[in-house]
Formats: structure tokens, C-alpha cells, sequence
């Protein structure tokens, strides 16, 4: 197709540096998304909540893509959980915008709060609605890591609606399409997946393992384990610190020679998720193993995960797994858990380990099987780059204009239809 498309995310913004407060993996796939999309011919607005005063009304990202701020609600210090309370004037802010002299062809609303700001508009200026969800409260609700909040009924029925009133539905993978459908009561027709990908061309193995810790100043001889990602229960870092204290409890001659890096911030705003695991690491005598490192620039983290001989994903639920792909394209096997999404991004065996549920011990057993085992992990790590091969945004982008294709020719029929 050769339109524009209106993308809407309203939680986060493609401009902010994922693994810091709401900012993860959806900003990565909706800007790179639409920078593949835009280079195949399409326009792309990405509307977005300003959340910062000195912000312009528009900022060019790439070719064809410009990322548009509209207001609602007071424009800093708003957390994702007071968002729901600014649906109504974000809907009409977002209404205004698109009713003006610039014709968008279809709107694409990710996550649930931006799909309840994107129906009224839909409705009202008849563009076809796509959304994609990323994340579903009722599947993490059957996936909490202990003691984390469940997540309110204000959501799951406003995901509830945004089915009801999409004309498709993209997910992730076909486990996230099926729970779309038999916890959404989503019509099958209508869910169509699109898997997202890796950027190839930037995440590769580059000059390998030793000229990345030669760069990081890592010594050669360590054993290196990493994670990358927002620092929340729900994303599975404190599994992976009581993994390594099970771990040098039984192989404690491993010791000597490891390192975890546990990088990211904390998740929303005010959090002090980071704070507290770093007393349970004190707590359990950990502090010369186990590091923590602010959220690194995308460009730099090509040779974190170089460095690593393991990257860990211990996350409850995931609807697809980016990090996990991004270790696997530098070379890096990965050890996630078998939920979700995760099972597509890793290769079970070829690729990295996936780990059924979230007993440390289960989990302790894994990594030092693999940490004692270099000639696997070298097997690992060439599967890991041809199975993330496969995983390319080229591949995305024109997996989502098929989808915007197909719902703009049903509309066409609708109202050819109705004309007679």
C-alpha cells in the first residue's frame, strides 16, 4: 500500500530510552516498525502524549516518519496508572488532530489505553482501527511473580472493548492470538499475527566475544551472565539473583570467575524495585558478583550481550521477547522462561534453554550446567545467530501493511456494498 497511517501510543513515547520508567520493547517495535514500513513506500504518524515541556508539536525520526505529541493531563509526573483518568481529553486531543486536512488511511493503536483513545476517532471519521496489544492484564494475571499487584479489572475491560471495536487485531505470536481469542472472546477472522523482529543490521556478532569485553573492560577469563530489561517483579530479576545464590551454593567454585550484570531502571515512575534488590543481594553476600547498571543507550548494547556468555530472561509472561532476539542476533544463547512469546524468540536447545516455571533451584541447575559446558555454549551461540536470522523488521513492516491491505479492501467491499 501507498498511504499514511496513524500510530497512536500514549503510555510511552518512541523518543524515550527503553528500559527507563514505562519504556521497553513497544517503543523499539513501533519506531522500527514504522521506519521499514516507511522505507516500502508508506507515511507514518506516531501520536504520542507529551511528556516533557520542552517537546515540539512535531519531531522528525526518520524518513516518512514523524512523531507527533498531542496533550492530556498534566505533561510530567504522570504514571501509566493515572493514564485511564485522561482517556476522554487524550480522545478528543487525538480526534482534533486527525480531523484536520491530512487524510490517514488506517489508525494503529498499541496497548490498550492507546486503543481506548483510538476508537472515538475510528468511529467518527470511519479509518479502520488495527491494534496491537503487546500485553494482556488477563495473561499476566495468570503469570504473577510473588507478591506483584494484579492487574485492574479497568484494564481487562478496556482490552475487552478495544476488541470489540477493532477491525484487527495484530498479535505477537500465535500464543498470544489464541488468548485473544478464548480470553477475549476475540473473532478468529479478525487476529491475524505479525512476529516483530530484530534490527540485523546494528545487533550482530561484530568482533565477538573478546573484542567486546576488551571494549567494557571485562576480563576474558569471567563467566558472564546478563540481563537486560526494566527492573519489575514482573520481568523475573529477582528469580535470577536467588538463581546464582543456589548456584554458588552448590558449585561454589564458580565464584571466583562470575559476573551478572543486571542492567535496566526502574519500571514507571518512583519506583524502587532496584533499591530493594540490591539489599537482597547484600543480603545474600553477592555484592562482588552480581553488578547493576543503569539502562545503556541502544547503540552501545550490541556489546553487552557480545560480552555475555548467557543472557537471561526470567520474565512471568512476554508477549514476544526482544531482548532474548537481540542477544541471540550479537551470538549470545539465551536462558528464558518457556512463557508466551518467549517460546517463538527462543529456539528450545538450538538457540538458548528454556526453563519450565520459576524454581531457582530449576533455574540455578540450568545456568551452571551451561556455564560448565563452553564447547555447548559455542553450539548455542551459532544457533543462536541463524535462528534470530529469521527475524528481521523488513519482514514485520510488510507482514503489517498485508494487514492494512486487507482491512482497507474489506472496508471498500463494506461500503461498495452498502451503496447497492
Amino acid at each position: 500500500m501507498n498511504g499514511r497511517i496513524a500510530t497512536l501510543m500514549v503510555h510511552t513515547s518512541p523518543l524515550d530510552q527503553a528500559g527507563v520508567g514505562d519504556a521497553g520493547g513497544m517503543n523499539v517495535y513501533v519506531a522500527e516498525n514504522a521506519k521499514r514500513m516507511a522505507a516500502m513506500g508508506v507515511e507514518v504518524d506516531i501520536f504520542t502524549r507529551r511528556n516533557h515541556g520542552d517537546l515540539p508539536d512535531v519531531v522528525h525520526l526518520a524518513d516518512g516518519v514523524n512523531v507527533r505529541h498531542i496533550d492530556g493531563g498534566p505533561i510530567e509526573g504522570l504514571s501509566k496508572e493515572d493514564l485511564p483518568n485522561f482517556v476522554d481529553e487524550l480522545s478528543k486531543k487525538f480526534f482534533n488532530a486527525l480531523a484536520g486536512k491530512t487524510v490517514y488511511d488506517v489508525i494503529h493503536s498499541h496497548y490498550w489505553i492507546s486503543g481506548m483513545v483510538a476508537i472515538p476517532a475510528s468511529r467518527k471519521l470511519g479509518i479502520p482501527l488495527v491494534h496491537t496489544m503487546h500485553t494482556m492484564a488477563k495473561v499476566k494475571n495468570l503469570n504473577l511473580a510473588d507478591g506483584e499487584a494484579a492487574e485492574p479489572a479497568l484494564r481487562s475491560n478496556g482490552e475487552t472493548e478495544v476488541v470489540k471495536f477493532s477491525n484487527a487485531l495484530i498479535a505477537n505470536t500465535d500464543s498470544e492470538a489464541a488468548s485473544l481469542v478464548s480470553l477475549y472472546d476475540a473473532c478468529p477472522d479478525l487476529v491475524h499475527v505479525v512476529t516483530p523482529g530484530v534490527d540485523l543490521y546494528s545487533f550482530t556478532p561484530g568482533g565477538g566475544k573478546i573484542a567486546a569485553r576488551k571494549a567494557l573492560n571485562i576480563a576474558q577469563d569471567a563467566s558472564v551472565v546478563t540481563f537486560v530489561g526494566r527492573i519489575q517483579p514482573h520481568k523475573g530479576p529477582e528469580l535470577l539473583i536467588q538463581s546464582i545464590s543456589q548456584m554458588l551454593s552448590h558449585s561454589p567454585h564458580l565464584r571466583a570467575k562470575l559476573v551478572v550484570f543486571i542492567i535496566g531502571g526502574d519500571s514507571g515512575s518512583g519506583g524502587e524495585e532496584v533499591a530493594r534488590l540490591q539489599e537482597l543481594v547484600k543480603w545474600l553476600n553477592l555484592a562482588e558478583v552480581i553488578r547493576f547498571l543503569p539502562p545503556i543507550p541502544r547503540m552501545d548494547l550490541p556489546n553487552w550481550y557480545r560480552a555475555a556468555d548467557l543472557v537471561c530472561v526470567p520474565s512471568y509472561s512476554e508477549s514476544f521477547g526482544l531482548v532474548a532476539l537481540e542477544a541471540q542476533a550479537c551470538g549470545t544463547p539465551v536462558v528464558a522462561t518457556a512463557v508466551g512469546g518467549l517460546r517463538t524468540a527462543v529456539a528450545d536447545g538450538i538457540s538458548g534453554v528454556l526453563v519450565d516455571g520459576h524454581d531457582s533451584r530449576a533455574w540455578s541447575s540450568v545456568l551452571a550446567r551451561l556455564l560448565a559446558e563452553p564447547a555447548r555454549r559455542v553450539l548455542l551461540s551459532l544457533g543462536a545467530i541463524e535462528h534470530s536470522s529469521h527475524f528481521g523488521w523488513d519482514a514485520t513492516a510488510r507482514g503489517t501493511l498485508d494487514i492494512y491491505d486487507r482491512v482497507l479492501s474489506l472496508a471498500q467491499h463494506q461500503k461498495s456494498s452498502a451503496g447497492h
